[in-house]
């Protein structure tokens, strides 16, 4: 009888958690093999995520790129749901990163748009390479303060913030196939990179 190998399990990890003032910290990750990840930069992470977002809402929303930063708009309508400014690229020893800050839209409190940011990372990591989303110091309007009610948590929790977790989760996963060449099973598992409330 042949026996077949079962396929590895390409795990992605995941965090989101409210912090003590009410900004929110989310963050996933997969790590793969040097090979794997060797042509892999924070650019190629950004510009694949901005199509994958447009894809998987069936271009509800769209990602717009601009001279002065990025707007996720609405359909077509000039209305920002999330303002950034123009991307900020650094190279470190550890790897690389893309940082773009937010700046403005109907989905942050209008006075917290000074605060926060999405940050594409590409890292060495254990013999590979990790390869990171991560959006920190983000003030939903959802939560409405620094001092939410149970019922705002619960409606960011059910809402944006598990559309942002599916989106990103689903984003690794189809780029990892991508880089494995065909089907492979992801498994999300639970990371501890900050503490706070978990969402």
């Amino acid at each position: 009888m042949n026996e077949t190998t079962p396929p590895v399990e390409q795990e992605i990890a995941c965090q989101q958690v409210l912090m003590e003032d009410s900004s929110v910290f989310s963050v996933q990750w997969t790590t793969v093999s040097e090979h794997l990840g060797a042509g892999v930069t924070p650019d190629l992470l950004f510009d694949r995520y901005l199509a994958y977002v447009r894809r998987f809402t069936f271009s509800l929303i769209r990602p717009q790129v601009m001279a002065d930063g990025v707007e996720f708009r609405l359909l077509g309508l000039p209305v920002s749901l999330i303002s950034f400014t123009v991307p900020v690229r650094r190279r470190e020893e550890w790897g690389a990163s893309l940082s773009l800050a937010i700046c403005g839209g109907v989905l942050v409190q209008s006075n917290q748009c000074d605060r926060g940011d999405l940050s594409f990372l590409v890292e060495e990591a254990d013999g590979g390479v990790r390869l990171t989303l991560r959006l920190a110091d983000f003030c939903p309007l959802l939560l409405g303060s620094a001092s939410p009610s149970r019922v705002r948590k619960l409606l960011y929790r059910f809402t944006q913030a598990y559309i942002h977790k599916v989106v990103t989760v689903r984003f690794l996963a189809r780029l990892y196939r991508e880089l494995a060449g065909g089907a492979a099973c992801v498994r999300v598992v639970p990371a501890r990179v900050r503490s706070g409330e978990e969402i």
